[in-house]
């Protein structure tokens, strides 16, 4: 799931994960140049987790999870998807 929310210096876009998932996962994009663990998915009170970065209004990014071990999957929630990546539209 994806919550956004105006800020100042654009979109914070949070990427949610329902409860089940038990590994670390970060989100990986183009917001991070790829990298893995630079944004993590952390705990909330609802069970959930969540990770949250502020990206440029008015453009499209492609995002990926990745979860340890390796595993890639992606939100359904996303905007679109290409085959590849899911992208969220700010």
């Amino acid at each position: 799931m994806l919550e956004r929310a105006a800020v100042k210096q654009g979109t914070k876009v949070t990427f949610v994960l329902p409860e089940g998932e038990d590994r670390p996962v970060s989100v990986v994009g183009d917001f991070n140049d790829w990298t893995p663990g630079a944004h993590m998915f952390q705990m909330r009170a609802d069970g959930s987790r969540a990770v949250s970065a502020v990206l440029p209004k008015g453009q499209v990014t492609a995002f990926r999870y990745l979860a340890d071990g390796g595993h890639w999957f992606d939100d359904q929630a996303a905007d679109h998807h290409d085959g590849s990546n899911g992208y969220v539209h700010t």
